[in-house]
């Protein structure tokens, strides 16, 4: 029901531009271009969890790229997955090198607790996933969303909490599901590059557990194999992320 009060809504409210307000656009196009117009980057929370592989993000977390996340996320505009998910493929290009390296894409969301998708009625995490494969097809690079991890138990919020915090919060708390043990078991990855993709990177937690997850159904067990495994694509990080990898 709550999809298809958005879908409503979207018809019957003034349609406005979710980062900077401007009447009569979702997205504008200045704020499009915060959002997905310059090229992805290489970013590193300090301090770095143990075991976050390499992560690349479209734009900081800031004023409009900010507003149009939470407005997806937390105000169900779903119409601006497109926009979020072009910047997140941009992302994932970044972090996988020349187009012709071997295999296709797999992007593996991070997962919404169940509470969080119930709440919001939708995974935004998901939804962005999807229309990154989508853009990166079109560009001609073989791309699906494998939804291989869950939540092995439930966790506490996440917003007050520092980097230590987070992550004592969410160690052990992912693993993959009955299918991801399933395709793992099978050789999945050995055919693919695997992709953690996540709407946000602040302190690198999340992520960092996701690789865990993931790398331990491998038989990784050691850094330097769950490094090698896979990479990590955002759509925004925190700015401090940005100017750490500056310096």
């Amino acid at each position: 029901m709550r999809n298809v009060w958005h879908e409503l809504s979207g018809l019957l409210l003034p349609v406005v531009c979710a980062g900077c307000g401007r009447p009569r656009t979702e997205l504008c196009p200045a704020c499009a271009a915060a959002l997905h117009g310059g090229p992805a980057h290489r970013v590193r929370p300090s301090p770095r969890p143990p075991g976050l592989p390499a992560v690349y993000a479209a734009a900081p977390y800031e004023n409009a790229v900010r507003a149009v996340l939470l407005a997806h996320k937390e105000r169900g505009a779903l119409g601006l997955a497109g926009a979020l998910g072009r910047a997140l493929a941009g992302s994932v290009r970044a972090g996988t090198g020349r187009p012709g390296g071997a295999g296709p894409l797999l992007l593996v969301p991070v997962p919404s607790a169940r509470s969080s998708t119930a709440a919001r009625g939708h995974d935004p995490v998901r939804r962005i996933a999807a229309a990154a494969a989508r853009d990166l097809r079109r560009r001609g690079l073989p791309a699906r969303v494998l939804p291989l991890l869950r939540q092995r138990r439930a966790v506490a919020d996440q917003s007050g909490l520092g980097a230590r915090q987070r992550r004592a919060n969410l160690a052990g708390a992912l693993e993959l599901t009955a299918e991801g043990g399933r395709l793992v078991r099978h050789g999945l990855f050995r055919h693919g590059r695997v992709i953690l993709v996540d709407d946000l990177l602040t302190t690198g937690s999340t992520l960092a557990e996701a690789a865990r997850a993931v790398g331990e159904a491998r038989g990784a067990g050691r850094q330097p194999s769950v490094h090698g495994l896979c990479r990590a694509a955002v759509v925004a990080a925190s700015p401090s992320a940005f100017e750490i990898n500056r310096n």
